[in-house]
């Protein structure tokens, strides 16, 4: 008798439908063998499954067993398949009814959206313990969302797993804890609870820590400030203990919330990774990422022999700080050029090629040379020459061209640690912000749908923020007077900036403009936004 059973596969951060098929014979010698394309994880099921099913109080008779996961061309990965292969084993061995979970048998009974609804389908997932409990599994929101997709109404899936997978609207989602009670809800001997949706209420400036608390670095904060209203990345530059590390781990409590789509976007990545914490929904916060200079190309990045989101993606929505830009690896880091440009990280592989949204606020933080101090009024440098150029050559042209901020970040002066004055609140920065982001918004809301509905789309970033803005759009929003031409023009030669340089200049200038409710772009905002960028000046 064969069964057929639903699940899912994943490739990058989507779904993709698989059909478990099981068949048990009882001519032959006794055998099991899958087929598939499966990796070493679900070959492995076989072992799993029969011990669960043993201590679950199954016995299934001897027979030749033969298991197919379909489509055969796609590989599957991962121990979701177990919950599934040990139901279609009882059902082709007769202990469970098949039609309770094949939906194309006759006659099959049940109301729609639960096990047994010939109309409709059920899609199962879940990794079995040698004991029968039902284990959490990466991935499960995407799964959901496939399951929408399909047409799915029902779906069975661990109780750990359960709140992640109900924020998907139109999925009936079944929690799980064993074997044994996903055999008898299966059977219509027991009734389950469906899973509810966590209430979505997203985080803002109260769960990071407060800009208050740092001492001084008024010019920091300023950038800062700038940088997160629009979007843009920002590289601190400064002596060890200047503050560097304390601005950076701040900088997510100034962001707007996110939206229920980018948190719906964020969940997903972090579902892949297995990052989400059992018995949660999404992701209510911006992520923060910051992975140790000793990260590997696979996991900033992505990829490795089974491709999972980098660093990178799992910062998508949120941001990434890497602390000691220029201790990374170099190829590492040249690896950051596309995902800055573009937002999106393509991965590939002799057998495909898969691509993960990055879209993330880079901050960086490093020392001005290799013992931190040069230009340092209270302590001497011992670096060099040579040696500086050596350390700041590790963080190529091309990528400092791609961020956007330069600031200096000097040594705090004792009279200002010890002053107990507090600094400006991150409360009071979040309400600019988050004004200068609703005039973007607004400008830019028209664009981002024409792009969204697929309306002359050209594979560009859509644009939300002034750090988006290219092309057209930078021409028509980012107009200079006559004044601001002519001292912008200086400023190229003297400095002998890059086009890309002169891009970013535009951006933060209209971002400045925007924070000031200037609908133009005056000489004052371009200057402060080429002093914003230390180290063009520096290389001039």
């Amino acid at each position: 008798m064969i069964t057929k059973i639903l699940c899912a596969g994943l490739h990058g951060i989507h779904g993709f439908e698989v059909t478990l098929e099981a068949d048990v014979a009882r001519q032959g010698m006794p055998s099991f063998s899958m087929v598939g394309l499966a990796d070493g994880a679900v070959r492995e099921s076989r072992d799993r499954v029969l011990a669960a099913l043993r201590n679950s109080g199954f016995r299934l008779p001897p027979a030749r067993i033969t298991v197919n996961l379909a489509p055969a061309d796609r590989r599957k990965a991962g121990a979701a398949y177990d919950l599934p292969l040990a139901l279609g084993l009882l059902a082709s061995s007769g202990l469970l009814d098949p039609t309770r979970l094949d939906p194309g048998a006759s006659g099959a009974p049940g109301t729609p959206g639960t096990p047994g609804n010939a109309q409709g389908r059920i899609m199962v997932l879940g990794e079995l313990s040698l004991t029968g409990e039902i284990k959490p599994v990466p991935g499960i929101l995407p799964c959901a969302i496939l399951a929408r997709e399909l047409g799915v109404a029902c779906m069975l899936a661990p109780e750990q797993n359960a709140r992640e997978a109900a924020v998907v609207q139109g999925v009936t989602v079944y929690p799980v804890r064993t074997l044994g009670e996903a055999v008898a809800f299966c059977a219509g001997q027991a009734d389950i609870a469906p899973a509810e949706a966590e209430p979505f209420i997203p985080e803002t400036t109260g769960f990071f820590p407060d800009f208050a608390e740092v001492k001084g670095q008024d010019h920091a904060k300023r950038a800062v400030e700038i940088a997160a209203a629009g979007g843009h990345n920002i590289l601190f530059i400064g002596p060890p203990g200047s503050g560097k590390t304390m601005l950076a781990q701040r900088i997510p409590g100034i962001l707007p919330p996110l939206s229920f789509e980018e948190a719906l976007e964020s969940s997903a990545i972090h579902s892949v990774a297995g990052c989400i914490p059992p018995g949660k929904g999404l992701l209510s916060r911006r992520p923060f990422r910051s992975p140790h200079h000793t990260v590997s190309h696979a996991g900033l990045v992505g990829g490795g022999s089974y491709p999972r989101p980098g660093e990178i993606s799992l910062a998508h929505r949120g941001v990434l700080f890497l602390d000691e830009m220029p201790e990374y690896s170099k190829q590492t880091l040249e690896t950051l050029r596309q995902p800055l440009e573009d937002g999106v990280v393509s991965i590939s592989r002799a057998a495909g090629s898969l691509a993960y949204p990055a879209d993330f606020m880079l901050v960086a933080a490093m020392n001005p040379c290799p013992c931190g101090f040069y230009g340092d009024s209270r302590r001497s440098c011992t670096c060099s020459p040579n040696d500086v150029a050596r350390y700041r050559s590790r963080i190529s042209g091309p990528l400092l061209d791609r961020i956007d901020l330069h600031v200096e970040v000097p040594a705090v002066d004792p009279d200002t640690l010890q002053s107990t004055a507090q600094g400006e609140s991150s409360a009071s920065m979040y309400a600019r912000i988050l004004a200068a982001r609703t005039i973007q918004n607004t400008r830019y809301a028209p664009f981002a749908a024409e792009s969204n509905a697929g309306a002359g789309h050209d594979g560009r970033r859509i644009c939300r923020t002034n750090a988006d803005l290219s092309g057209s759009l930078l021409e028509e929003f980012c107009r200079l007077d006559t004044e601001s031409a002519v001292f912008l023009r200086r400023a190229i030669d003297t400095l002998a900036l890059s086009a890309r340089a002169y891009t970013r200049i535009l951006r933060i200038s209209r971002t400045v403009a925007d924070m000031d409710g200037e609908e133009h772009i005056r000489l004052p905002h371009i200057a402060e936004a080429i002093n914003l960028r230390t180290l063009d000046r520096e290389q001039a």
